[in-house]
């Protein structure tokens, strides 16, 4: 039996964010994660035959001096700028993304774009007061006819359900700052700027619009080279990390408050840890099943739902194909979503000039026809519709590998939130020595940095022994602070948090 004052129950950007900090303030820390090989969770970097590739790109950018710094802490000299650069495929056509107006318009005909302008004026003249949906929200912002072109067939790829049945909330979040006149502003004003200016881009209120940030750091062998150093230095600082190892049970002595855990290792071996505080990153769902002793809230917990993600990663016998870092694929007649182009994302991702290595993105939900189908009949799907795009020929596809991620998306659906919410209250009231951190342990679609900042104001709470921050208030409005590296004032500026002191009984 291994004890520690903390157990972190997985390795991703949560969980090592707050191994890293608590092993550096000399706090007993054990980690387990189920993958054998990678850290990192949806964040890690894959490799296949020294092409390297990310599930699902991710951009290094933040508002909060903190995890800008901390990210330099660890990985002080790998960071590299890159520019941002994606686009559509609708119809046969490119367009640019965050949308050009008068490119869209252009590519969409006099006739169509003039139906599209209407729309848009006839939601501004009569919104939905009180949008609930995905549906209703970005129809809001860009009219029905706008939102029925570049957003409900991708949505409903990514989601596997209607816009109907998908919250605003997850917009609101994903794409908050964004409408049809900021994009056509920015266009404008982008049109007037020298060649090779970029900057953060701001709405009219002169909040940076994430969707709109024209360039990112990028680590300059993927984000895994961020965990990798963050695992290696928990470790060097003492702490402990077990691979291969997932969560069996959970439970609290009611005297000593004493944590014990129980997990098995790939290999069957059963092991058994104590700890005086639990963080968890684990799917809230799988969470509350492991406890011994179950919560009400098991039932809330079996509503909740995930989207299972593939990323087949192509090697090109041609070199690179298109300057994108990645390109939404809204044409219907082909399931994949989103085609990442790795070298644009670091050129130390593809070991060949004269090769392109791409990344096909379907999203499912395990145990579906997708999720199921063998890595050979991926591939094949992955070569053909290249050919269908128009993008690369099937006979120029020489290589490829599968990689599945499951649980990579939180589902926003219509009862998610009391869902969480019940979940959340219950556990909290129960057993103020667990905590819930980043993008599964609290069921909200953020990105690495949101996890971060839950992790890290975690630590601080563990540290000092009460709870001074509440860090279901982190961005609580669904607002996700980001901004361009090139506003380098602009991301270094805090995110401030009122501290919330929890007052001690008497």
């Amino acid at each position: 039996m291994s004890h520690s004052e903390v157990f972190v129950i997985g390795a991703g950007p949560s969980g090592l964010t707050a191994s890293y900090l608590l092993t550096k303030q000399g706090i007993s820390t054990t980690v387990i994660e189920a993958d054998p090989v990678y850290v990192g969770g949806i964040s890690r970097t894959a490799n296949y035959k020294d092409f390297l590739f990310d599930i699902g790109g991710h951009r290094f950018f933040s508002k909060s001096r903190e995890v800008v710094d901390l990210w330099k802490e660890i990985l002080p000299q790998d960071f590299i700028t890159r520019p941002r650069m994606s686009r559509i495929f609708y119809d046969g056509k490119y367009y640019s993304y965050p949308l050009k107006a008068f490119e869209a318009l252009g590519n969409l005909g006099v006739i169509e774009s003039s139906m599209c302008v209407l729309s848009f004026m006839y939601k501004q003249a009569f919104p939905n007061e009180k949008p609930e949906t995905f549906h209703e929200w970005v129809a809001n912002q860009f009219g029905e006819r706008l939102f029925s072109i570049f957003f409900k067939t991708y949505t409903e790829k990514v989601w596997g359900m209607s816009c109907d049945e998908i919250s605003a909330d997850w917009a609101a979040q994903r794409i908050k700052g964004l409408d049809l006149w900021s994009a056509m502003s920015n266009a404008l004003r982008n049109s007037m700027k020298p060649k090779g200016y970029t900057d953060g881009t701001t709405a009219n209120d002169g909040e940076v619009i994430k969707t709109l940030i024209e360039s990112f750091q990028y680590p300059r062998k993927g984000p895994g080279m961020m965990w990798d150093a963050a695992a290696r230095k928990t470790r060097e600082q003492g702490g402990r990390i077990d691979m291969g190892t997932r969560l069996v049970s959970l439970s609290q002595d009611s005297t000593s408050q004493i944590w014990t855990i129980k997990a098995e290792t790939v290999d069957g071996e059963q092991k058994t840890y104590t700890a005086k505080h639990v963080i968890s990153s684990a799917p809230i769902r799988e969470l509350v099943h492991s406890f011994n002793e179950k919560p009400k809230c098991v039932e809330a917990a079996d509503k909740l739902r995930y989207r299972d993600f593939i990323t087949v990663a192509v090697v090109v016998d041609k070199p690179d194909l298109f300057p994108d870092n990645w390109i939404y694929i809204h044409e219907p007649s082909v399931k994949v979503g989103r085609i990442q182009n790795f070298r644009s994302w670091s050129p130390e991702m593809v070991p060949n000039e004269k090769l392109a290595c791409l990344g096909l993105e379907y999203f499912c939900f395990e145990g579906d026809g997708l999720w199921a189908s063998s890595d050979e009949d991926l591939i094949a799907l992955a070569r053909s519709e290249l050919a269908i795009i128009g993008l690369a020929s099937e006979e120029n596809c020489i290589d490829g590998c599968v990689v599945r991620q499951k649980k990579a998306y939180p589902v926003y659906d219509e009862g998610y939130k009391q869902n969480v919410e019940a979940i959340r209250s219950e556990l909290a009231a129960k057993y103020p020595t667990l905590h819930l951190v980043g993008r599964n342990g609290m069921h909200k679609y953020n990105n690495q940095d949101h996890a971060m900042m839950t992790s890290m104001l975690t630590v601080k709470n563990i540290a000092a022994g009460e709870m001074l921050y509440d860090i279901w208030n982190v961005n609580e409005d669904a607002e996700y602070h980001e901004a361009g590296e090139t506003g380098a004032e602009e991301a270094l500026k805090s995110v401030r948090m009122v501290p919330r002191r929890v007052e001690k009984a008497a």
